[in-house]
């Protein structure tokens, strides 16, 4: 018998109808190799309190798992989990599984903040040949780099920052030609500075900072054209800064090279980073005036040139707003707070300590105090109460004004439930202390003319020495 297919079309469409969604579901369920290769990782944490991979589970779609992104055809392409440091429990325990190696497609990997990610460098990584993007930041990797790193040419972008790595950094490194971001900060490196990172060319982002890394800065900056920041705080590098990083002005944004051994005279190039947005060149040994140049510096948000041996005159700053700015410990004798500072609308944190300021601060009026987290005036010959001052901020952190001559009555100033630190001895401060220093974390008001009965407190007895008439635990107690 003969049967026409029109007889047959409505139930041939309704099985179209619901069959669709079907296929739909069907081609979006991830490869089975991504699959077991996500679940072997998953494997390999010991730990995860706050349940990051908690969906991660055989059987559903690894395309709608947390952290997995699939492009092309459904294929697993990154993988991106990240802690969050203000929450104790976000983080994962355990070491990174080869089993990762299954997952052919994959061109990022992103383990950050994650703090107890251990084990050594994951050869696994030679073994994806897309891999381009690698960030594992802030774990506990430990072991040297490996010699073989220069293999890895297909990368962009590799960050091993805040880890635990050791030894020096490769020779091969320079081999990574397409790297734009190389970050090694917050390690245990040690060795020279290798000289063969000139070759990556592409760079926008080298940081070093952190390590134990010494000898001189090498002459090599010439080769970088895009170079937008450079970080090697923290190391102990000598020597005077390179000629070449001058060739960095026209687009480089921040230049930390704090905490090292670095000698000479800050040079006049400098002013001509335009694009500048911080300096850091703190705790080392530089000596003479600061250039005239570095008025030029109109973009100038964060400047820290503390604890040198620089000298007179400080040049008059051109700039719009200050944010930060430290120029505590060297030989400056400023007499007041530069003007440009007092007029910065956005400026949140001032250090001038021992910068010969010999002035009062009843005169002093800032154009904006509502951002101020952080002051510190210690050593100065500064007079006046910093009660009004301090009274009209609402997120300040820490106030240090030791080795001066403020004058005012301490149950007068309104601490702010941000305050963690009051440093106000060896003044002229007076009257009780009250029960609000309780909730600091830090206080000395040591050596001025305080009087009565201390509150309860969890601070030493070296905070409240050296007044006229303070007693009570944990100094002597009040005679009746």
């Amino acid at each position: 018998m003969k049967i026409s297919l029109s007889h047959y079309f409505p139930f041939l469409f309704l099985m179209f109808i619901l069959t669709v969604p079907y296929i739909k579901i069907a081609s979006a369920i991830c490869h089975v190799d991504d699959e077991k290769g996500l679940l072997g990782f998953k494997s390999g944490i010991t730990q995860d309190p706050s349940g990051m991979l908690s969906k991660w589970k055989s059987g559903t779609d690894c395309c709608t798992w947390a952290g997995v992104t699939c492009l092309f055809n459904n294929r697993v392409t990154s993988m991106s989990l990240f802690g969050q440091l203000d929450k104790p429990n976000s983080f994962l325990s355990g070491t990174i599984s080869p089993s990762l190696l299954k997952v052919l497609n994959l061109d990022g990997i992103y383990l950050q903040n994650l703090r107890n990610i251990s084990g050594t460098f994951p050869d696994l990584l030679f073994g994806l040949p897309k891999l381009k993007y690698v960030y594992i930041d802030n774990n506990k990797l430990s072991g040297q780099i490996p010699v073989k790193i220069g293999r890895l040419t297909q990368l962009e972008a590799l960050s091993l920052a805040g880890n635990r790595f050791t030894g020096t950094i490769p020779s091969s490194i320079s081999e990574l030609t397409q790297l734009t971001q190389l970050n090694l900060g917050k390690n245990l490196l040690t060795g020279q500075f290798p000289t063969g990172i000139k070759q990556l060319r592409n760079l926008t982002l080298l940081s070093l900072e952190q390590n134990k890394l010494s000898g001189t800065i090498p002459d090599i900056f010439k080769s970088f054209t895009n170079l937008r920041i450079l970080t090697l705080s923290r190391n102990a590098f000598s020597g005077k800064i390179p000629e070449s990083i001058s060739s960095l002005a026209p687009r480089l944004m921040y230049l930390e090279l704090g905490h090292n051994a670095l000698t000479g005279k800050i040079p006049s190039f400098l002013g001509n980073f335009r694009a500048l947005d911080t300096l850091d060149l703190s705790w080392n040994l530089f000596t003479g005036a600061v250039p005239k140049s570095l008025a030029n510096l109109t973009k100038i948000f964060n400047l820290d040139l503390s604890h040198n041996v620089l000298t007179d005159p400080f040049p008059q700053m051109n700039v719009k707003g200050i944010e930060s700015l430290d120029l505590s410990y060297n030989n400056f004798h400023l007499k007041e707070i530069p003007k440009w500072v007092t007029s910065s609308p956005i400026i949140y944190s001032l250090k001038l300590a021992k910068c010969g300021i010999k002035m009062s601060l009843d005169s002093w009026k800032p154009a904006e105090t509502y951002f101020y987290d952080y002051i510190d005036l210690s050593d100065n010959e500064i007079t006046g109460s910093p009660v009004d001052l301090l009274n009209r901020t609402d997120y300040l952190v820490e106030f240090k004004a030791s080795g001066n001559k403020v004058r005012f009555d301490l149950e007068k100033l309104r601490i702010v439930k941000t305050l963690k630190q009051l440093d106000v001895s060896r003044n002229l401060v007076y009257g009780k202390v009250p029960t609000t220093i309780t909730g600091l974390e830090k206080l000395n008001v040591s050596y001025n003319h305080l009087c009565g009965q201390l509150p309860k407190t969890k601070f030493p007895a070296s905070s409240f020495v050296g007044n006229d008439c303070l007693c009570g635990s944990p100094l002597p107690l009040c005679k009746l």
